[in-house]
C-alpha cells in the first residue's frame, strides 16, 4: 500500500488526516466496499479523491448537487488533478471534450448527477472505461426511508449490475440504522465496512 501521509501532502497539501479518513481510504485500497457516515464538513470527499489519484483508471462520483460538483472539480483542477463534471449546464461541445478525455484515459475523477445514469449512451461509454472506484455521495437519497429520497438514485441499481466488480464507497452525513441498511441493500454492497456510525 502506498504511503498515504506522503500522498496526502503531495497531492492535497494536508499534513494529516481527519478522523476516519485514513481508515476509509485503506479499506477502499484493499478493494473492500465501504459506507461512511461523516458529518457535513467532515472531509467525506477526500475519502474518494485520494484513492482516485492513487488507483489506475477513473473514479466515478455520483452527486445530486451541481454546485458542489463544480466546486470540487474546480478545486481539484487547481491542484493539478484531472477532474471533470458532466451536468446539464455544459454545452454539447464541452460534454464531448469530457467524453474524449474519458475515452483516452486522461481523467482521474468524473462527477455526474444521478439523472445521467438514465442515459444508455453514457452507460455504454462507462462499460468501455477502466473504472477504479464508484463513489456515491448523499447516499441516503437512494433510500425511501431517507429524508431526501430521489427516485433517480435507484438507477444506481442498474449501474451496479453493469459494473459488478468496481469497488464502491457510499457517503452520507446522516443515516439511521434503517437508512444505512437500505443503502447497503439498494446498492448491492457485499459485506461493506462501515465507518463513524452508531449503527456499526
Amino acid at each position: 500500500m502506498p504511503d498515504l501521509a506522503e500522498a496526502l501532502e503531495t497531492h492535497f497539501g494536508f499534513s494529516e488526516f481527519r478522523g476516519g479518513q485514513r481508515e476509509v481510504i485503506e479499506c477502499l485500497l484493499a478493494d473492500r466496499p465501504a459506507l461512511a457516515v461523516f458529518p457535513t464538513g467532515g472531509g467525506k470527499s477526500l475519502c474518494y479523491q485520494l484513492p482516485a489519484v492513487l488507483l489506475e483508471g477513473v473514479t466515478l462520483v455520483v452527486s445530486p448537487l451541481i454546485a458542489l460538483m463544480k466546486d470540487q472539480v474546480d478545486t481539484l483542477q487547481e491542484l493539478g488533478i484531472a477532474a471533470a463534471r458532466l451536468d446539464s449546464t455544459l454545452s454539447s461541445e464541452e460534454a464531448m471534450a469530457i467524453y474524449d478525455q474519458l475515452y483516452h484515459g486522461t481523467l482521474k475523477l468524473l462527477y455526474v448527477a444521478p439523472e445521467r445514469l438514465a442515459n444508455e449512451n453514457f452507460r455504454a461509454r462507462l462499460a468501455k472505461t477502466r473504472l477504479s472506484l464508484l463513489a456515491i455521495d448523499e447516499a441516503h437519497c437512494i433510500s425511501q426511508w431517507g429524508h431526501d429520497f430521489r427516485p433517480s438514485y435507484r438507477r444506481l441499481q442498474k449501474l451496479r449490475e453493469e459494473l459488478p466488480n468496481v469497488p464502491m464507497l457510499a457517503l452520507t452525513a446522516t443515516a439511521t440504522n434503517k437508512v444505512a441498511g437500505d443503502i447497503i441493500h439498494q446498492l448491492g454492497m457485499k459485506n461493506p465496512k462501515g465507518f463513524k456510525g452508531s449503527f456499526f
